[in-house]
């Protein structure tokens, strides 16, 4: 029998990594729950579609040009304004979204790595390249994985400001 991988740097439990589309199925047989931690700064598959277009070309998704918080997000970066952009409709259909600044995720040790955690016994973790391309997906449902992924989502959910009290606390110019 051959010895286990030593464990990585990351803390990250060795796990093949499978296409995203293997795991969907998640989405409609959670129970109770279903987290997302989002840490990337952009996603290529955002750049690559349709409504990245329409949204370069100026297309709206429910958002006003002319608000201060809009003139304070077109000032950042493509892929944070297509994420802050399109949100808008995903609160609106009942999503419930919150912001954490980076420099107070990293000062509370949240990890800076995508995963979603279904009903808090399966973790998908998310492995992406350089330029923001998902390469696959890890499905972790060890104990002690799951419970960090827990962990990491009662620290980000007390920490960070639902969608429609951080834009209003949100200086603008």
């Amino acid at each position: 029998m051959e010895p286990p991988d030593p464990p990585r740097r990351d803390g990250a439990p060795h796990a093949a990594l499978v296409p995203f589309e293997d795991t969907v199925h998640y989405f409609e047989d959670f129970e109770h729950t279903a987290w997302r931690l989002e840490t990337q700064r952009a996603y290529a598959v955002d750049r690559a579609g349709e409504r990245w277009k329409r949204w370069q070309a100026g297309g709206r998704f429910g958002y006003e040009p002319n608000v201060p918080w809009h003139t304070l997000v077109r000032r950042a970066t493509d892929g944070q304004r297509y994420l802050l952009a399109t949100a808008a409709g995903n609160v609106e259909a009942g999503e419930d979204i919150r912001t954490l600044p980076r420099t107070e995720a990293v000062r509370h040790g949240l990890p800076d790595f995508d995963f979603w955690l279904f009903d808090s016994r399966t973790v998908v973790r998310f492995a992406f390249d350089a330029e923001g391309n998902t390469l696959g997906v890890q499905v972790i449902e060890t104990p002690e994985t799951v419970l960090a992924a827990c962990q990491t989502r009662d620290r980000a959910w007390h920490l960070a400001t639902p969608a429609a009290e951080f834009r209003a606390r949100t200086p603008s110019s």
